[in-house]
């Protein structure tokens, strides 16, 4: 007895089999797929069909919903920018992001850090000691960092919230290739930022104030290294 390999290679290399042999595609019946009764060839086509049109179905309805949150966090990202622009001095800048980060990012925690400026001031906390190995780390990244560990010490940034905290994002601040700052950003819910998250609009946003707190600052050579 042929296997059943061979003859669904029979099958496919006669293509006009069943042409020649109605009656057997008439008399054939298969099981339903959502039940213990036969159909013919042709009502499972139709189901299969219908399971088919379905499930194109749910993909459109889930790439609308891609689409649509994508243009909310847009129009967010677009009215940051705006209210950036606006913005006076180095504090109005900073004020704006943290609450426009709160409002209407729902990111609860954000630390900014400074270095590298003439500005720097021990007793702002923007301004406040940043380890070389995180000053590093910064001027190598590539894209934003998402996961569940702060970078270096920088969940002692967040001041009391740090111990609850269980998920973490880091964006470096940059201008002419100088990295010369980052924003730090943080959550008690561990899926609020993850490894495998998009960071577009993070990319975005650190450019942003990038371009926004580079209007207040005064650029100083990085020290040289100690020999």
């Amino acid at each position: 007895m042929p296997t059943a390999e061979e003859v669904a290679e029979f099958l496919k290399q006669n293509p006009g089999f069943f042409e020649n042999h109605v009656e057997i595609l008439m008399d054939l019946q298969v099981p339903h797929p959502h039940g213990g009764r036969a159909v013919s060839i042709g009502e499972r086509q139709l189901v299969a069909v219908r399971e088919k049109s379905r499930l194109l179905e749910d993909k459109l309805r889930e790439l609308i919903q891609f689409g649509e949150e994508n243009d909310a966090v847009g129009g967010k990202v677009h009215k940051l920018a705006c209210r950036l622009i606006e913005a006076a001095s180095l504090d109005a800048a900073l004020d704006t992001l943290y609450l426009d980060l709160l409002d209407h990012f729902a990111v609860p925690h954000v630390a900014v850090r400074l270095w590298n400026v003439a500005e720097e001031n021990p007793d702002t906390k923007e301004f406040g000691p940043v380890m070389p190995e995180m000053r590093q780390f910064v001027a190598q990244m590539a894209a934003p960092y998402c996961g569940h560990h702060a970078v270096y010490e920088s969940q002692a940034w967040f001041g009391e919230a740090a111990p609850h905290l269980k998920s973490f994002a880091m964006v470096a601040l940059r201008r002419d290739d100088q990295a010369f700052g980052a924003i730090a950003l943080a959550s008690e819910d561990p899926k609020r930022f993850y490894p495998e998250m998009g960071t577009l609009y993070l990319q975005r946003i650190g450019e942003l104030l990038s371009h926004s707190l580079w209007r207040f600052v005064t650029p100083v050579r990085e020290p040289e290294a100690t020999r």
